[in-house]
C-alpha cells in the first residue's frame, strides 16, 4: 500500500448525445443534422481512454454549440459512491469533469510507480506534478481554487525528496526539500481543505486531512532532523540539540495525528520509526554534550528558519494547452457547422434590425399620423373646407369612407363579430369550468380510493397545482376579456345609430346632410372674400401635408426593403474566419461589424427626423390659418350646421374601424386563450369537446383545429387507477 495518495475518478453515467445534437443542429444550427453524420455517431464522445483528445474535441465543440443542447449530463460526486448523481444540461460541465478525471488519472499513475528506483520516482514526480498542472488549468479555466493542486505538487516534492535521500544529496539540501513540503505544500493542502465549505469537508474522505497534517509534521521534523545533521557536521552541538529538541517535537505531532486519524499504515510507520530515529539521536546527542562539548543549547524559538528548495511546479499537459497539437490532422468534430457565437451574433443584428426598424422608423412614422388625424379632428378639417367648397352634396372623401362601410355591412358585420366574440368567451369558460370539474372529479376518486388502500403518491389536489394555478389565470384573463368586450359593446350602442346612417345610398345620406350655398352676395362681401381666401390658404396647406405623407410612407417603404434584403451572415463568415482555430468565439465579438452594418439604417432616421420637423411646421400653420378662417364663419349659422354633421359622419367612420379592430383583437386573443386552455385541460373519460362557434371543426378537431380534449394528439399520458372499493374487496 503506498502512503501517498490518488484522486479517485468521477463517475459517469452513459447519454444519448446523438440525438441531442441532431435536434439542436436541426432547430437551431441553420444546417441538415445529415451533413454532420460522421460527427455524431453514438459513442464518440462518452469514450474515455483518450481524455486529453476528447478535452480537445469538446473544446471544439463549444466554438460551435452553445453550453446547453438539451443534453442531461450526470456524474456521481467523488469520494462517495452511494450520494446522488448530479445531473447539469452543460456541456462545461462535462469538460471541467473530463479535466478532474485527467487529474485523477496522472494522480493514480503516479501512486503506481514504483518508488523503490531512481526512474520510477522521477516518473511519479511528473506525474504528481501533471495532476496538480491539470488541476491548475481545470481552477483557472472553470473552478476557483482547489486544494487537490497543492496536495499533487506536495506529493511530487515528496517524490523529489526521496529521490534526493537515494542519491545521497547533501543534508543541508535534503533538509531544504523537506521544508519545501511542509511550508508550502503540505501546509497549504492542509489548510485550504480546513478553510474550505462543510459541502467539500463532507465529501472528502475521512483520513485525507489527518493524513496532509501528518505529512506536515513529518517534513517539518525531517527537515529540523537533516539540519541537525549538518550542525553536527560543523561541530556546532548545542544548535545540533536545539533542532532535534524541535524535530522531535514535530515528529510526536505526526505520530499522534497518524494515530488519531487512523490514516494509511505505511504513513503511521514512516512517521513511528522517524519519531524513535529522532529520540535515539537527541539521546546521543545530549550525552556527548554533557560530557565532552558542553555547549549551551538555543531555545527553538531563537532557531532560524529554514530555507526552503521547490524542485516541481504545475505541469499543464501539453494536449491542453495547445489543442491543435492533440487534433492535428485528425478530423474536427463540427467544423464545418458555423459557430454558436457566429450565429447568435447573427440573430442579434437581426433583432436588432428589426427592433430598428420598427421604433425609430414605422412606429414613428404611425406616430407622426396619429397626429395628424388627431389635429385635423380637433379642427373639424377637411370636412370645414368640404362644406364651403361642395355646399351642395356630399364631400368625396365622405362618399368613399360611406360607400366603404355599405359593402362592409357594417353593422351587420359588427353584430355577428360581437356574438361571435361573446360565444366564444361563453365556450372558454365553458371549457374551464369542464376542466375544473375534471380536476374535482379525479381529487374525489383519489379521495374514494386512499379511504380503501395507501397510495404511494401526492394527493390529486397537491399534483393539480399547476394546473389549478393556470385555471385561475385563465379565469382573470377571461373576465379581463369579457370587461373589455362590454366596453366594446357600450361604444357600439353609442355609435350604432350614426354607423347605420353611413350605410344609407347616397341620396338618402346626401338629404340627411344640412345643404348651403354661398350666395352671390355673401361672396362679393369683405367677409366672403377673406373667406374664401382662407380657404384656399387652408387647402394648400393640407396639399402639402398629404404630400408629406407620401414622402414618408415612401421612406417606410424603401427602409422595409432595405432591411428585407440585408443579410449580415456573409460578413460574420468571413469574421468568424479570422479568428484562431478553436478559439472561443462569442457574439460580442461582432458587436463592431453589427454596429456598422447597422449604420446604414441612420439616414431613414435623419429622414424621418426632417419629415417630423416639417409636419410640426405645417400643422402649426394650418392650426393659426383654421383660426381665421373659423373667424369669418361664424356668422353663418348654416354652415356650421352642415360642418357638424358631416363631422359626426366623418367621425363616425373612424369609430367603426376602431370597433371592428377592437373586435378583431378579442377574437384572436380569445381564440388563443381557447387553445391554451384545451391544451391544459387533462385527459378524461366520456368528456366531449365543446364546439367552438362560427367554424366547423373537422373530425377530431376543435373549430380552432386544436385537438379534441380527449384525443391522443396531445400526447397525455393516460395514468392506471388503484382499483375502487368495489374492485379491492
Amino acid at each position: 500500500m503506498s502512503n501517498l495518495l490518488a484522486i479517485p475518478f468521477k463517475k459517469t453515467y452513459p447519454v444519448n448525445i446523438k440525438e441531442a445534437a441532431r435536434q439542436y443542429i436541426s432547430d437551431h444550427g441553420g444546417a441538415h443534422p445529415d451533413e454532420f453524420r460522421e460527427d455524431i455517431k453514438p459513442g464518440k464522445t462518452s469514450e474515455k481512454t483518450a481524455l486529453v483528445g476528447y478535452h480537445a474535441q469538446l473544446v471544439s465543440i463549444l466554438t460551435k454549440l452553445p453550453t446547453d443542447i438539451q443534453l442531461s449530463i450526470a456524474y456521481a460526486p467523488v469520494f462517495d459512491e452511494s450520494a446522488v448523481p448530479i445531473t447539469l444540461n452543460n456541456l462545461g460541465f462535462e469538460r471541467a469533469c473530463v479535466l478532474f478525471n485527467l487529474a485523477s488519472l496522472y494522480s493514480q499513475l503516479g501512486v503506481a510507480e514504483d518508488r523503490s528506483t531512481t526512474e520510477g520516482i522521477k516518473r511519479a514526480a511528473a506525474n504528481y506534478q501533471q495532476a496538480a498542472g491539470t488541476l491548475s488549468f481545470l481552477r483557472n479555466s472553470v473552478l476557483p481554487k482547489l486544494g487537490l493542486e497543492w496536495l499533487m505538487l506536495a506529493q511530487a516534492q515528496e517524490c523529489s525528496w526521496q529521490l534526493a535521500k537515494l542519491s545521497q544529496y547533501r543534508n543541508s539540501l535534503v533538509a531544504k526539500i523537506a521544508a519545501a513540503c511542509t511550508a508550502s505544500l503540505y501546509r497549504s493542502a492542509a489548510t485550504t481543505f480546513r478553510e474550505s465549505s462543510a459541502q467539500v469537508k463532507r465529501i472528502l474522505p475521512s483520513d485525507w486531512l489527518p493524513h496532509m497534517e501528518a505529512k506536515e509534521h513529518h517534513f517539518s521534523a525531517v527537515a529540523e532532523y537533516r539540519e541537525s545533521m549538518v550542525e553536527y557536521e560543523a561541530s556546532r552541538y548545542g544548535v545540533e540539540l536545539g533542532r532535534l529538541g524541535k524535530a522531535q517535537i514535530e515528529a510526536k505531532k505526526a505520530y499522534d495525528i497518524a494515530r488519531r486519524g487512523k490514516i494509511a499504515a505505511p504513513v503511521l510507520r514512516d512517521a513511528q520509526s522517524l519519531l524513535e530515529t529522532v529520540k535515539n539521536s537527541e539521546v546521543r546527542a545530549q550525552r556527548d554534550n554533557d560530557l565532552v562539548y558542553h555547549q549551551d543549547v538555543p531555545s527553538s524559538s531563537s532557531l532560524p528558519a529554514l530555507q526552503e528548495t521547490k524542485l516541481v511546479s504545475p505541469t499543464v499537459p501539453k494536449g491542453l494547452l495547445n489543442l491543435n497539437s492533440v487534433i492535428g490532422s485528425q478530423h474536427q468534430l463540427f467544423s464545418e457547422l458555423a459557430g454558436w457565437g457566429a450565429r447568435e451574433a447573427i440573430n442579434i443584428y437581426n433583432d436588432r434590425k428589426q427592433n430598428l426598424i420598427q421604433e425609430k422608423i414605422i412606429e414613428v412614422a404611425q406616430e407622426l399620423q396619429d397626429q395628424i388625424d388627431e389635429e385635423l379632428r380637433k379642427l373639424n378639417l377637411p370636412s370645414a373646407l368640404e362644406a364651403l367648397e361642395r355646399p351642395i352634396g356630399l364631400p368625396p372623401s365622405l362618399l368613399r369612407k360611406a360607400e366603404e362601410v355599405r359593402l362592409e355591412d357594417g353593422p351587420a358585420k359588427i353584430e355577428a363579430s360581437l356574438e361571435d366574440v361573446q360565444r366564444l368567451a361563453h365556450h372558454d369558460l365553458a371549457l374551464l369550468d369542464e376542466a375544473l370539474d375534471i380536476l374535482d372529479n379525479e381529487a374525489s376518486e383519489d379521495e374514494a380510493a386512499r379511504k380503501e388502500i395507501p397510495l404511494n403518491r401526492l394527493k390529486s389536489h397537491e399534483a393539480n397545482v399547476e394546473l389549478i394555478e393556470k385555471a385561475t389565470r385563465y379565469r382573470s384573463i377571461l373576465s379581463q376579456a369579457t370587461e373589455s368586450d362590454e366596453s366594446v359593446r357600450q361604444k357600439w350602442d353609442e355609435w350604432e345609430e350614426s354607423i347605420t346612417e353611413l350605410t344609407l345610398d347616397e341620396e338618402t345620406l346626401e338629404a340627411s346632410v344640412p345643404s348651403t350655398t354661398v350666395s352671390s352676395t355673401a361672396q362679393s362681401t369683405p367677409q366672403g372674400k377673406q373667406t374664401r381666401q382662407h380657404a384656399r390658404g387652408l387647402r394648400v396647406k393640407l396639399e402639402e401635408l398629404d404630400t408629406l405623407r407620401r414622402d414618408r410612407d415612401q421612406l417606410v417603404y424603401r427602409a422595409r426593403s432595405l432591411a428585407d434584403a440585408d443579410d449580415i451572415q456573409p460578413r460574420i463568415m468571413k469574421s468568424s474566419s479570422g479568428f484562431e482555430r478553436l478559439a472561443d468565439v462569442t457574439p460580442d465579438m461582432f458587436e463592431d461589424v453589427s454596429d456598422e452594418e447597422l449604420a446604414k439604417f441612420d439616414k431613414f432616421m435623419l429622414e424621418m427626423d426632417e419629415i417630423s420637423r416639417k409636419q410640426k411646421e405645417i400643422l402649426s400653420e394650418i392650426e393659426n390659418q383654421n383660426k381665421q378662417f373659423l373667424d369669418s364663419r361664424k356668422e353663418d349659422p348654416v354652415v356650421k350646421e352642415r360642418e357638424v354633421a358631416l363631422q359626426s359622419l366623418d367621425l363616425a367612420y373612424f369609430k367603426y374601424r376602431e370597433i371592428t379592430r377592437n373586435l378583431d383583437e378579442g377574437f384572436k386573443s380569445m381564440s388563443l386563450q381557447d387553445g391554451e386552455s384545451q391544451q391544459d385541460v387533462p385527459p378524461a373519460k366520456k368528456t366531449q369537446p365543446h364546439a367552438t362557434p362560427s367554424r366547423k371543426a373537422p373530425p377530431g378537431k376543435s373549430s380552432l383545429g386544436l385537438p379534441a380534449i380527449n384525443s391522443t394528439e396531445w400526447g397525455f399520458e393516460e395514468l392506471a387507477l388503484p382499483p375502487g372499493p368495489k374492485d379491492g374487496k
